[in-house]
């Protein structure tokens, strides 16, 4: 079984920003309790408001039963409603452990 990534670019208005990075860790532990096959989280800043996170899963189909629960708890809704749009989502398979 390969490594899935999810990479989630969206952007944050900047008077969210600090709600947002306030609600990053109950997010993260929502995710570490409720769903299977969650193994990391990173969150990288880019320019003009947005922001990529880049979200490692056991395999493929953990990601997509991650994606039907969506914002199921209350840490994971309060993470998501600092979002003011969706720029991209992808997901890809990790080729280097590094």
């Amino acid at each position: 079984m390969s490594t899935s990534v999810e990479l989630t670019r969206f952007r944050v208005l900047p008077e969210k920003t600090d709600a947002m990075l306030a609600a990053r860790p109950a997010m993260l532990d929502d995710f570490r309790s409720d769903r299977a096959g969650f193994l990391a989280a990173r969150l990288v800043r880019l320019p003009n408001d947005e922001w990529l996170d880049i979200v490692e899963w056991r395999s493929s189909e953990d990601f997509a039963a991650s994606r039907v629960k969506g914002a199921n708890l209350p840490g994971i809704k309060a993470f998501f409603a600092t979002i003011d749009s969706l720029v991209s989502s992808e997901e890809g398979t990790l080729a280097d452990a590094g």
